[in-house]
């Protein structure tokens, strides 16, 4: 319709100083939970707060920003949204550091913006696929603030190799974490996924880290997986009274 065209273009012009505004999917009673949804590179907000409409629980809030637009490395230096820098997509590529230290405390900030707004950080999930998965993982690692969970799909864990140390004083030792991965991802292969999950389960209580993998599923979403997100969301932000 006529107001994805416009926000579209909005995305298109708007530079890192002037994001534009969050997809907001508001809750349908007073808002008591929120879900903060990172999507993955060249995306907007858009697919991913189309797809938690279709799986929302009342009392919760879904907010699902834009990515800025920059070139990315891995792209033939394309401009496109991204939350930050990929130059590959092997084990071993460099990554860029203070792009998602920077991006990381960008989604500090979209944490406190709720908080100030009245719901709590630890009734607040942050979740992505992707790159905006990516972040999320490490962002919910890195922050002070306490979270209720955290949902990585079709995703890695950027600057693996700054843990545990980089979450030594993380209050989310005890986060519920659910990380997702098509067993047929051609871009970021299923290994990656159960590493990932491998290494977080060395940084986190182990008991709370679940790994589901979907057979014949690629770098996409699943009717099964957001089945999977939507309990999982109802467990971790149950209603309040």
């Amino acid at each position: 319709g006529v107001s994805w065209t416009f926000s579209f273009l909005l995305c298109m012009c708007g530079n890192n100083m002037s994001a534009p505004v969050p997809v907001i999917i508001p809750a349908a009673k007073k808002a008591t939970a929120a879900v903060i949804f990172l999507h993955g590179l060249g995306d907007t907000g858009h697919g991913w707060a189309e797809g938690l409409a279709a799986i929302k629980t009342s009392h919760v809030k879904y907010i699902c920003p834009h990515a800025p637009i920059a070139p990315v490395t891995m792209n033939f230096r394309m401009s496109m949204s991204s939350w930050f820098d990929i130059i590959g997509l092997s084990v071993d590529s460099v990554e860029d550091e203070g792009g998602i230290k920077n991006a990381a405390e960008n989604v500090k900030a979209m944490i406190d913006l709720e908080v100030k707004n009245g719901i709590p950080s630890h009734r607040i999930i942050l979740g992505g696929f992707s790159q905006g998965g990516a972040l999320s993982l490490y962002t919910a690692l890195t922050t002070h603030q306490k979270l209720a969970g955290v949902i990585g799909l079709s995703c890695w864990l950027p600057l693996r190799n700054s843990f545990p140390e980089a979450a030594a004083n993380s209050p989310n030792k005890d986060v519920h974490t659910l990380q997702c991965h098509g067993e047929a991802d051609p871009l970021v292969p299923l290994t990656f996924g159960r590493l990932t999950a491998d290494k977080v389960k060395t940084i986190i209580n182990p008991n709370n880290v679940t790994f589901k993998s979907y057979a014949g599923m690629a770098h996409s979403s699943s009717p099964q997986e957001m089945m999977d997100v939507k309990q999982f969301i109802e467990k971790q932000l149950p209603p309040i009274n």
